[in-house]
């Protein structure tokens, strides 16, 4: 099975101006994700696609490698997309924003367990247990699942409502998704849906078009860097395998 890595990274950014590369204790925040992703041994390959000159910079001088993708592409899944059309030897595709500059090598296995299993899901996503101080935080998105893994809602309010004092297992979702070759194509295409739009939720549409979402899990967090709080952090994060 081959599977490629695509990292979308444009160089404007609404809440972080040009935070691809801002520099994270001594180097671009580009080049840590991209450095962590190559250390995971169960990717064919790894490309960071971008709009600009100055991220390729970047990549290519660690000997990395760059997709030119044309700056007017709505959001990092569209980036993604148009990659993978480039290289039809691949059989899934992870879709990793350049913003989570600490990812770990056994997240990505994690995120892609089950196609190395012989299973075929639509897509797959990361989740780990979410912290009681999280459950009414608006900028963490919980996602419940069924019984057998898959998705069955993400939101920005607290869900389940928990009417009695049973409790049932609710996630907190890491923005990073692995798809089949095939539904990626036609992921790419699916019209944007109310919940959607709603909730500011790209995945929804998945959902709501009635395709399934594997949530696949891991213990820990990592520091996705999209505000200048989160960049301060940043500075101090400790980055462990």
């Amino acid at each position: 099975m081959k599977i490629l890595c695509v990292i979308p990274s444009r160089i404007h950014s609404t809440r972080l101006q040009r935070k691809a590369l801002l520099p994270i204790q001594g180097k671009p925040m580009i080049q840590w994700t991209y450095e962590n992703a190559i250390r995971c041994k169960v990717l064919t390959d790894v490309i960071v696609a971008t709009d600009s000159d100055e991220i390729a910079d970047v990549i290519l001088k660690i000997g990395g490698r760059v997709e030119m993708t044309d700056p007017d592409l709505p959001n990092g899944s569209e980036r993604t997309a148009v990659v993978a059309e480039r290289y039809p030897q691949m059989d899934i595709i992870i879709n990793l924003q350049g913003d989570e500059p600490f990812i770990k090598p056994h997240m990505l296995q994690s995120l892609v367990t089950p196609y190395l299993n012989g299973e075929t899901p639509d897509m797959t996503t990361l989740a780990y247990p979410l912290a009681k101080d999280k459950y009414t935080s608006a900028g963490s998105v919980k996602v419940i699942t069924d019984l057998h893994g898959n998705a069955i809602y993400f939101s920005r309010s607290p869900i389940p409502y928990y009417r009695t004092e049973e409790q049932a297992p609710v996630y907190n979702h890491m923005g990073l998704y692995a798809f089949r070759r095939d539904f990626l194509k036609l992921y790419k295409n699916l019209p944007a849906t109310p919940l959607e739009k709603a909730e500011s939720l790209e995945q929804l549409r998945v959902l709501e078009h009635g395709y399934k979402i594997r949530v696949c899990l891991t213990n820990e967090k990592t520091l996705e860097v999209n505000t200048l709080e989160e960049y301060e952090q940043a500075q101090q994060f400790m980055y462990a395998d």
